[in-house]
């Protein structure tokens, strides 16, 4: 694996507010397994690996980058993979899923309101009883897996900033970012989800449950969801449109398109002191700016 570069961005609102940004290209990483899945599945596929299962299951939305990714990877790798879907089948697939599928993933319906019992042990049995003995990861990959692979990416940044940001979908990312920081510097998550409040207490169930205590270095923005999980706007996209131009860097609609504008727009408001160094992190899942077009 290749570490992926830091690039540094040019704009009037940086210079006017004297803070400097660097974007972490993880969308670099893998054509497939892209920016921060690449960490997240890392020792999740490994551990599969190691306990002989043939057959891996997850759970996401119809255009989770973490479904994407497993399928792509399992097809690497030699395992079965079943992606456990979030609402009712729909025909024609999405490209997420149409690639999903071409990758040999069996995908499996749960209506929303199974979907929010997914971890508990009633639903998760009801699958072993469907498809055989299964390899389970978690909605997102978010687990003490993940963490110990998030928090390798620490060392790849350098000492040279003062605040590290990111896409909060299933916190698993932050979550191993504070891992791997240990305290230092300071971090900040950018919700794609609305209503997204319950972030805070999965961020600390997973610190803890990978045996590492909450430093409070970091917060998460609920402000900048563009009305939920997968919602767009005509700004949102007229905003990804002028970035790619102007930084040379595509984003996707579903994260990194609302990381960079919350992140923008808390800039222009003076939410930083002048001098303050920020990396963000381009988490990938590029598939996702084919949406608009389905």
């Amino acid at each position: 694996m290749n570490i992926t570069p830091l690039q540094k961005l040019k704009s009037e609102i940086l210079e006017s507010a004297g803070v400097s940004l660097w974007v972490k290209r993880l969308d670099l990483i893998h054509p497939v397994v892209s920016g921060n899945k690449w960490y997240k599945l890392k020792y999740n596929l490994s551990a599969a690996q190691a306990e002989g299962a043939t057959t891996v299951l997850s759970f996401g939305g119809a255009y989770s980058n973490h479904i994407h990714a497993l399928a792509g990877a399992c097809k690497m790798l030699g395992l079965s993979s079943i992606g456990v879907i979030r609402g009712e089948a729909h025909t024609p697939l999405n490209r997420t899923l149409q690639y999903a599928e071409s990758c040999g993933m069996r995908l499996h319906y749960l209506n929303r309101s199974d979907y929010r019992l997914k971890h508990t042990d009633a639903i998760q049995q009801r699958l072993k009883d469907k498809y055989g003995d299964l390899y389970i990861v978690p909605e997102g990959g978010s687990n003490a897996l993940a963490l110990k692979g998030v928090a390798e990416l620490i060392p790849e940044l350098g000492d040279h900033y003062d605040r590290l940001c990111c896409a909060c979908g299933s916190g698993g990312t932050l979550a191993g970012l504070i891992a791997g920081l240990d305290g230092h510097k300071q971090l900040e998550g950018f919700a794609a989800l609305k209503g997204a409040d319950f972030l805070y207490a999965d961020v600390r169930r997973l610190l803890s449950e990978a045996g590492f205590i909450d430093p409070n270095n970091w917060q998460i923005n609920l402000d900048y969801h563009f009305g939920g999980f997968a919602k767009t706007t005509a700004e949102l996209l007229a905003f990804i449109r002028q970035f790619e131009v102007e930084q040379g860097v595509v984003l996707e609609p579903l994260y990194t398109g609302k990381l960079f504008y919350g992140l923008f727009e808390r800039i222009k408001a003076g939410a930083y002191p002048q001098g303050t160094r920020i990396i963000a992190l381009h988490s990938g899942g590029l598939q996702g700016i084919n949406r608009q077009g389905e």
